[in-house]
Formats: structure tokens, sequence, C-alpha cells
């Protein structure tokens, strides 16, 4: 017999919506892992916590940042010679998540 499914609402408990956290993005980390070894896939997972804190997996030898420019080209065409990469690369597929990588600061409209 399977699990029940869960209500997806937010946890009020402080501490017990931690620990979820902490377990799913442990989860989610070895689900990426895994996908990109089983399948040999180029994988990249952001992850922020409440708190602001980074969590990030690459599965490529090459950097985070290499495999972020590369998704760019792919659905942005070639990048905008006006700002660097390195300065700002600011992804924003999906409605729900904003990544941005700034090595030093940077306003962007």
């Amino acid at each position: 017999m399977g699990r029940g499914r869960v209500e997806l609402k937010r946890i009020e408990n402080k501490i017990n919506r931690q620990v979820t956290f902490a377990k799913r993005r442990n989860g989610l980390l070895k689900k990426a892992y895994e996908l990109s070894v089983l399948c040999d896939a180029e994988v990249a997972l952001i992850i922020f916590s409440n708190r602001g804190k980074l969590y990030e997996f690459c599965s490529s030898s090459s950097s985070m940042l290499k495999t972020l420019e590369r998704y760019q080209k792919c659905n942005y065409g070639a990048p905008d010679t006006s700002v660097s990469t390195r300065e700002a690369l600011v992804l924003s597929t999906y409605p729900f998540a904003l990544f941005v990588y700034v090595s030093r600061n940077v306003s962007i409209p």
C-alpha cells in the first residue's frame, strides 16, 4: 500500500518546517546526483532557504557558472555584451524562480 498524498500548505511550526526543508533538500540533491549519473545528464540545481542560505549542485566537471552560461545561450541566444556574464547573470525562465550570480555590486534594472 502506498503513502497518502501530502496536503501542500505551509508548515506553521518553525522547527518542523526547517526539518522538512532539510530532508526534502537532501532528497532533491540526491535525485539530481542520481539523474546526472544514471542518464549522463548535465544537471544544475540551486536552492535558497528561507534564510537566504545557498545550496547548489552541479554535475558537470566545469563550474556552475559555465552551466548557467550554457543555459542562457540555449534559451536567450548570445549573451548581452554590455554586461559581462561574470558581473551579472540573470535567468528567469520560470515565473517562480529567479537565479542571479553577481561577483561585485552591479545595478540590474
